[in-house]
Protein backbone atom coordinates (compact mmCIF):
# COMPACT_ATOMS: atom_id res chain seq x y z
CA UNK A 1 0.00 0.00 0.00
CA UNK A 2 2.71 2.25 0.67
CA UNK A 3 2.44 5.35 1.77
CA UNK A 4 -0.93 7.21 2.47
CA UNK A 5 -1.36 10.18 0.75
CA UNK A 6 -4.93 11.18 1.07
CA UNK A 7 -6.31 14.40 1.46
CA UNK A 8 -9.23 13.53 4.00
CA UNK A 9 -10.07 12.05 7.72
CA UNK A 10 -12.34 9.94 5.91
CA UNK A 11 -9.85 8.82 3.15
CA UNK A 12 -7.42 8.09 6.09
CA UNK A 13 -10.05 6.17 8.07
CA UNK A 14 -11.15 3.89 4.38
CA UNK A 15 -7.39 3.08 4.56
CA UNK A 16 -7.21 1.49 8.13
CA UNK A 17 -10.23 0.19 7.55
CA UNK A 18 -9.05 -1.64 4.60
CA UNK A 19 -5.99 -2.38 6.40
CA UNK A 20 -8.08 -3.97 9.79
CA UNK A 21 -9.77 -6.25 7.38
CA UNK A 22 -7.05 -7.46 5.53
CA UNK A 23 -5.07 -8.03 8.94
CA UNK A 24 -8.15 -9.29 10.14
CA UNK A 25 -8.83 -11.62 6.92
CA UNK A 26 -5.56 -13.01 6.86
CA UNK A 27 -5.43 -14.08 10.67
CA UNK A 28 -8.97 -15.49 10.98
CA UNK A 29 -9.51 -16.20 7.26
CA UNK A 30 -13.33 -18.14 7.55
CA UNK A 31 -14.27 -14.10 9.21
CA UNK A 32 -14.86 -15.02 12.69
CA UNK A 33 -12.42 -15.07 15.45
CA UNK A 34 -12.77 -17.48 18.03
CA UNK A 35 -11.46 -17.13 21.71
CA UNK A 36 -7.72 -18.56 20.64
CA UNK A 37 -7.52 -16.60 17.95
CA UNK A 38 -8.39 -13.67 19.49
CA UNK A 39 -5.29 -14.30 21.80
CA UNK A 40 -2.61 -15.12 18.98
CA UNK A 41 -4.52 -11.86 17.46
CA UNK A 42 -3.38 -9.56 20.13
CA UNK A 43 -0.27 -11.70 20.98
CA UNK A 44 -1.50 -12.98 24.41
CA UNK A 45 0.41 -16.29 24.73
CA UNK A 46 1.64 -18.13 27.80
CA UNK A 47 -1.11 -16.63 30.55
CA UNK A 48 -1.44 -17.77 34.07
CA UNK A 49 -4.92 -18.59 34.65
CA UNK A 50 -6.14 -15.62 36.07
CA UNK A 51 -5.01 -13.73 33.16
CA UNK A 52 -6.55 -16.33 30.74
CA UNK A 53 -9.99 -15.72 32.78
CA UNK A 54 -9.76 -11.96 32.30
CA UNK A 55 -8.93 -12.24 28.71
CA UNK A 56 -12.07 -14.52 28.11
CA UNK A 57 -14.18 -12.09 29.87
CA UNK A 58 -12.60 -9.48 27.73
CA UNK A 59 -13.47 -11.66 24.77
CA UNK A 60 -17.05 -12.30 25.36
CA UNK A 61 -17.48 -8.43 26.13
CA UNK A 62 -16.64 -8.08 22.64
CA UNK A 63 -18.82 -10.81 21.15
CA UNK A 64 -21.68 -8.98 20.93
CA UNK A 65 -24.27 -11.69 19.56
CA UNK A 66 -23.05 -13.67 21.96
CA UNK A 67 -22.14 -16.62 19.43
CA UNK A 68 -19.19 -17.42 20.82
CA UNK A 69 -17.26 -15.87 17.78
CA UNK A 70 -15.78 -12.31 16.92
CA UNK A 71 -17.24 -11.12 13.29
CA UNK A 72 -15.51 -8.05 11.38
CA UNK A 73 -17.76 -5.85 12.77
CA UNK A 74 -17.82 -7.03 16.00
CA UNK A 75 -13.74 -6.65 15.48
CA UNK A 76 -13.81 -2.98 14.71
CA UNK A 77 -16.77 -2.32 17.19
CA UNK A 78 -13.76 -3.69 19.51
CA UNK A 79 -11.22 -1.47 17.97
CA UNK A 80 -13.03 1.93 17.42
CA UNK A 81 -13.58 1.79 21.63
CA UNK A 82 -10.43 1.08 22.21
CA UNK A 83 -9.04 3.81 20.16
CA UNK A 84 -11.78 6.01 19.80
CA UNK A 85 -14.15 5.39 22.32
CA UNK A 86 -14.84 8.07 25.00
CA UNK A 87 -14.69 7.98 28.57
CA UNK A 88 -18.81 6.82 28.99
CA UNK A 89 -18.32 4.63 26.32
CA UNK A 90 -14.96 3.32 27.74
CA UNK A 91 -16.76 3.23 31.15
CA UNK A 92 -19.70 1.13 30.14
CA UNK A 93 -17.72 -1.48 28.67
CA UNK A 94 -15.53 -1.52 31.71
CA UNK A 95 -18.38 -2.17 33.89
CA UNK A 96 -19.60 -4.83 31.80
CA UNK A 97 -16.35 -6.40 32.00
CA UNK A 98 -15.76 -5.96 35.73
CA UNK A 99 -19.34 -7.93 35.94
CA UNK A 100 -17.71 -11.18 35.21
CA UNK A 101 -21.16 -12.86 36.64
CA UNK A 102 -23.19 -10.61 35.14
CA UNK A 103 -25.39 -9.95 37.79
CA UNK A 104 -25.71 -5.87 36.99
CA UNK A 105 -22.88 -5.47 40.02
CA UNK A 106 -19.42 -5.55 40.30
CA UNK A 107 -18.64 -7.10 43.87
CA UNK A 108 -15.06 -6.86 45.49
CA UNK A 109 -13.90 -9.98 44.36
CA UNK A 110 -14.75 -9.59 40.48
CA UNK A 111 -12.70 -6.43 41.22
CA UNK A 112 -9.75 -8.21 42.58
CA UNK A 113 -9.72 -10.26 39.96
CA UNK A 114 -9.88 -7.74 37.10
CA UNK A 115 -7.09 -5.90 38.83
CA UNK A 116 -4.80 -8.63 39.35
CA UNK A 117 -5.20 -10.05 35.80
CA UNK A 118 -4.26 -6.55 34.64
CA UNK A 119 -1.57 -6.10 36.38
CA UNK A 120 0.13 -10.21 35.00
CA UNK A 121 -1.06 -9.27 31.16
CA UNK A 122 0.79 -5.79 31.52
CA UNK A 123 3.59 -6.77 33.45
CA UNK A 124 3.79 -3.91 34.97
CA UNK A 125 2.19 -3.46 38.98
CA UNK A 126 0.60 -0.80 40.16
CA UNK A 127 1.39 2.02 42.63
CA UNK A 128 -0.61 -0.24 45.28
CA UNK A 129 -1.55 -3.72 45.68
CA UNK A 130 -4.66 -5.11 44.11
CA UNK A 131 -6.56 -5.53 47.43
CA UNK A 132 -5.56 -2.11 48.73
CA UNK A 133 -6.92 -1.17 45.21
CA UNK A 134 -9.95 -2.95 45.32
CA UNK A 135 -10.75 -1.03 48.76
CA UNK A 136 -9.96 1.92 47.50
CA UNK A 137 -12.16 1.81 44.71
CA UNK A 138 -15.10 0.43 47.15
CA UNK A 139 -14.23 3.01 49.69
CA UNK A 140 -14.48 5.90 47.30
CA UNK A 141 -17.80 4.64 45.34
CA UNK A 142 -19.57 1.80 46.95
CA UNK A 143 -22.10 4.91 48.08
CA UNK A 144 -25.21 2.83 49.90
CA UNK A 145 -22.29 0.13 51.14
CA UNK A 146 -23.90 -2.75 50.32
CA UNK A 147 -20.65 -4.29 49.49
CA UNK A 148 -21.52 -4.02 45.24
CA UNK A 149 -21.22 -0.98 42.60
CA UNK A 150 -24.19 -0.87 40.91
CA UNK A 151 -23.50 0.63 37.25
CA UNK A 152 -25.05 3.88 38.46
CA UNK A 153 -22.49 3.56 41.48
CA UNK A 154 -19.82 2.81 39.31
CA UNK A 155 -20.54 5.49 36.69
CA UNK A 156 -21.49 8.65 39.04
CA UNK A 157 -18.62 7.51 41.06
CA UNK A 158 -15.72 6.98 38.51
CA UNK A 159 -16.72 10.23 36.73
CA UNK A 160 -16.55 12.65 39.86
CA UNK A 161 -13.24 11.39 40.88
CA UNK A 162 -10.37 12.36 38.85
CA UNK A 163 -8.17 10.29 40.37
CA UNK A 164 -9.88 6.80 39.85
CA UNK A 165 -11.06 8.06 36.20
CA UNK A 166 -7.75 8.06 35.39
CA UNK A 167 -6.10 5.16 37.36
CA UNK A 168 -9.12 3.04 35.51
CA UNK A 169 -8.36 4.32 32.12
CA UNK A 170 -4.64 3.67 32.37
CA UNK A 171 -4.98 0.55 33.82
CA UNK A 172 -7.10 -0.73 30.70
CA UNK A 173 -5.41 1.01 28.01
CA UNK A 174 -5.25 -1.34 24.97
CA UNK A 175 -3.44 0.80 22.47
CA UNK A 176 -0.12 -0.57 22.90
CA UNK A 177 -1.77 -3.75 21.56
CA UNK A 178 -3.22 -1.90 18.76
CA UNK A 179 -0.64 0.07 17.97
CA UNK A 180 2.01 -3.42 17.97
CA UNK A 181 -0.96 -4.86 15.65
CA UNK A 182 -0.66 -1.97 13.33
CA UNK A 183 3.05 -1.72 13.38
CA UNK A 184 3.24 -5.70 12.15
CA UNK A 185 0.66 -4.61 9.64
CA UNK A 186 2.48 -1.99 7.99
CA UNK A 187 5.69 -4.54 7.81
CA UNK A 188 3.48 -6.79 5.76
CA UNK A 189 2.25 -4.52 3.22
Amino acid sequence: MGNFTGSTVDELEACQSHQWYRKFMTECPSGLVTYYEFKQLFGLRNLSDTSNAYVETMFKTFDLNGDGYMDFMEYVAALSLVLKGGVQQKLRWYFKLYDIDRSGCIDREELLLIIKSIHAISGIPGEMSAEDFANMVFDKIDTNGDGELSYEEFMEGVQNDEMLQKTLTERLDLTHIVKKIQGEMRTKM
